[in-house]
């Protein structure tokens, strides 16, 4: 740790940076049926408009994750939040929906920059004690800009259009970099001079873009095949990772770390069962209950609003009592709330679908930060930039799952097609058979935060 750090900067630049990027995802779920309707975009290509951020973001956590450890978490964030900015305000000017899909993968390289430092950064400098209090504020900021998302999003949409949410974001952005630059001092950078594993990166980025648009493409049977040769790659970068001197990725963090890799696989499945909640919530809002924008953001805002005032209590918990203990209560709690989904009609009531989402909510409060506290607390200090790299990239996996799991039910019960009410039978058959799968995901989860060992 850098003698002289401000703490409190540090703090406020790492809430700050994961803020900015979880408002976007959420707002911009609020103001999919508003795309759909401007770009005459079917249900399947509209899912792309998430799908594109998470794939790119996912391919590219890792290997940013180990250029912060040689080259520096600071200097990686910084550009990270510049990138995540321009893409912004060039996306408030997206001209069709082609060009909002790439712009959106653009800026899906900037949030991966961004969530692969921060936590880093932040195990950096604050020591074993005082670490999981400081991961709870930074999930919390991360909930409060999930909370606000759906709000303001709904909000701009209505009144301003779509165009709007991309812009208000830009200021924010140009703030944070002013912060890093006046609050951030010192670098980390634990592994310098370490070589960057380039090849390993190329293998890993193709590999991963290769399953993750396979399960898109379900149930083509192109789809498949990209999945077949995805795994294979996978496969591929694991056995060089094994042998090179300086891998991408140590894969003896999974070997003989028991922790971390059930740690990590409790995230995957986590959000795997968990992240298409509000995308299919937002539709369903929408279009069956006819609510507009705003409204439907005012309802999804009971999730992610209690998982950001629960999540600092649970990660100061962690500094205590075990974090498995905390995270299998969680997992626990989101599975019954997701199980409640499967019983979702058109005449099913916003004080049971609020319910609903409030359990989910506290469910994640009580697994987020203690496991991220888990996961960090199990690695050496040359290894935090991937470690948070890993905990992101199975994050943002188990997100692409959740939604080409969606996406591939829309294709199979709906076609691709724009959702209009002749179809919204079929929609909400597909929705009921996505929380069936989602609840079963989560039950795995529970079992893999179990058995993962004591952490203290």
């Amino acid at each position: 740790m850098n003698s002289g750090i401000n703490k409190r900067g540090v703090l406020l630049i790492a809430a700050l940076s994961p803020f900015l990027a979880a408002f976007m995802g959420s707002s911009i779920n609020i103001a999919l049926p508003s795309i759909g309707r401007e770009f005459q975009m079917n249900a399947v290509f509209l899912g792309w408009v998430a799908t594109a951020y998470i794939l790119a973001s996912a391919t590219c956590l890792l290997p940013f994750g180990r250029l912060a450890d040689i080259y520096g978490r600071k200097r990686v964030l910084t550009y990270g939040i510049f990138i995540f900015t321009i893409a912004s305000l060039l996306l408030a000017f997206a001209p069709s929906a082609t060009v909002l899909i790439a712009l959106r993968a653009l800026q899906g390289i900037g949030g991966a920059m961004i969530f692969t430092t921060g936590i880093a950064i932040l195990t950096s400098v604050f020591p074993m004690g005082e670490r999981g209090k400081a991961l709870g504020i930074n999930a919390a900021a991360t909930y409060l800009g999930l909370s606000l998302g759906p709000v303001l999003g709904g909000l701009l949409t209505q009144h301003f259009g779509w165009r709007s949410i991309f812009l208000v974001v830009v200021p924010l952005g140009a703030t944070i970099i002013a912060l890093i630059f006046t609050k951030l001092k010192g670098e980390w950078a634990e592994a310098r001079g370490e070589r960057f594993d380039l090849t390993g990166s190329v293998i890993y980025g193709l590999a991963l873009t290769g399953i993750i648009y396979g399960f898109s493409l379900l149930p083509a049977k192109l789809g498949m095949w990209l999945i077949i040769i995805g795994a294979s790659g996978i496969f591929a970068f694991v056995q060089r990772e094994a042998k090179v001197g300086s891998p991408l990725l140590d894969i003896n963090l999974f070997r003989k770390n028991r922790g971390f890799a059930f740690s990590n696989l409790a995230v995957l499945l986590n959000y795997s069962a968990a992240y298409a909640v509000s995308f299919l919530l937002s539709l369903y809002l929408q279009y069956i209950k006819g609510l507009s924008p705003q409204s439907a953001g005012l309802t999804l805002v009971a999730m992610p609003a209690v998982q950001a005032g629960f999540s600092p209590v649970a990660g100061r918990l962690s500094d205590r009592i075990e974090p498995r203990i905390l995270a299998s209560v969680g997992m626990g709690l989101i599975a019954i709330g997701l199980s409640l989904f499967i019983f979702l009609g058109e005449n099913t009531s916003l004080g049971f679908i609020i319910a609903s989402l409030i359990l989910i909510g506290f469910g994640f409060g009580f697994f987020a930060s203690p496991n991220t506290n888990a996961i960090m607390s199990s690695v050496d200090q040359r290894f935090y930039g991937v470690a948070s790299a890993t905990l992101a990239t199975m994050r943002q996996v188990g997100m692409s799952f959740s939604m080409g799991i969606a996406m591939l039910l829309f294709a199979i019960y709906i076609g691709r097609v724009e959702i209009i009410p002749q179809y919204y039978p079929l929609f909400l058959s597909s929705t009921k058979i996505a929380f069936i799968i989602f609840t079963a995901l989560c039950s795995g989860g529970i079992f893999a935060s179990l058995v993962r060992g004591k952490t203290q």
